[in-house]
């Protein structure tokens, strides 16, 4: 018995390989004062892991060579040393990719099984849903009769932002790569519609979705996405910037976004959004999205994967492809 753990071997370029990483063994970590162990069952993939193994200026340090790769994870506390967090109890933090892991509780959240599985607290009513709940509602301020457009509509940040926007009464339309997916958004979640991507000919396709034009898009791609839909905004809309997925992978800068012209035209604001920013008001985010899921207003979907620890590297690359349907989840 020991604890499994994905290092940081050197900085990727371009789409990350098992050689950017370690996968070792060490030892199970001993609680010390004022600390509890959890025992990690689910591991959260989320797009920002690429740019968190890269050098320079972000909102978080980059990932230092030879640590464990960050991530949140969801698990079980084990054993404690610390009166707030009992075994048995189930959290979520930012815990890493590993078997095994100590914390004092500093941004750990309890979290209610009774409510939704153990893998759902990494996703929809965990960080991706909480950006989506304060990236719409707080940057992009949707009000009633807007229409709201989503690129990466059946991922897991997209996927509840769009059923937000319909609970407030907006007109939600969705982005996704493929039928399938266009349709889960459409009739599964209840979007009012949903623009396929990958189909050619987005601007005709957008216009018909969103007759109105767009009051709000929530980014997650960038892009020629962004691109298109700049033109296609209306007066004073807002543009609230959660990811630009489609250059994360990039070996060299993208030409643009080309239609930057339309920020001033149309008098847009563009503002981009970390979940940290509204660190204090998590459990907020936390009670509104479990009400409304306890309610059947919020469907959620994951994307579990099996394979435990040693499958990171090649789970990971399924965000920057296309390959995962729902939140892409580790089984560890």
């Amino acid at each position: 018995m020991g604890n499994r753990m994905v290092k940081l071997a050197r900085r990727p370029k371009g789409m990350v390989t098992r050689q950017d990483f370690t996968i070792e063994d060490g030892p199970i970590p001993e609680p010390g004062a004022g600390e509890f162990r959890v025992k990690i069952e689910y591991i959260s993939l989320d797009p920002a892991m690429r740019g968190w193994m890269n050098e320079g200026k972000s909102y978080v340090p980059p990932v230092g060579l030879g640590e464990v790769m960050r991530s949140y994870s969801a698990g079980i506390v084990d054993k404690s040393n610390n009166p707030a967090f009992k075994p048995g109890d189930a959290v979520q933090g930012l815990f890493g990719v590993q078997q095994y892991a100590l914390s004092k509780g500093e941004r750990v959240v309890k979290v209610d099984t009774t409510q939704a599985p153990l893998q759902r607290w990494v996703g929809g009513l965990g960080m991706p849903g909480w950006t989506a709940y304060f990236g719409l509602l707080e940057v992009g301020q949707p009000k009633a009769g807007e229409t709201v457009v989503v690129s990466a509509a059946s991922g897991a940040v997209g996927s509840i932002v769009g059923q937000i926007a319909k609970i407030k009464g907006c007109r939600a339309v969705g982005i996704a790569g493929g039928p399938d997916k266009c349709r889960y958004v459409k009739d599964e979640l209840g979007f009012d519609a949903c623009v396929d991507y990958k189909a050619g000919n987005l601007a005709a396709q957008l216009k018909e979705a969103a007759p109105k034009g767009i009051d709000v898009y929530f980014e997650n791609v960038g892009g020629e996405i962004l691109d298109t839909v700049l033109l296609q905004m209306n007066l004073f809309g807002r543009i609230p910037v959660c990811g630009l997925i489609s250059a994360y992978n990039a070996t060299e800068l993208p030409q643009g976004p080309r239609n930057l012209r339309a920020l001033l035209t149309q008098r847009l604001r563009m503002q981009g959004l970390i979940v940290f920013d509204w660190a204090n008001r998590i459990p907020e985010a936390i009670a509104q999205l479990g009400a409304w899921h306890k309610e059947g207003k919020l469907k959620i979907r994951e994307d579990v994967r099996e394979g435990g620890i040693d499958a990171y590297p090649d789970v990971l690359n399924l965000l920057y492809t296309g390959g995962n349907f729902g939140k892409l989840v580790l089984k560890v």
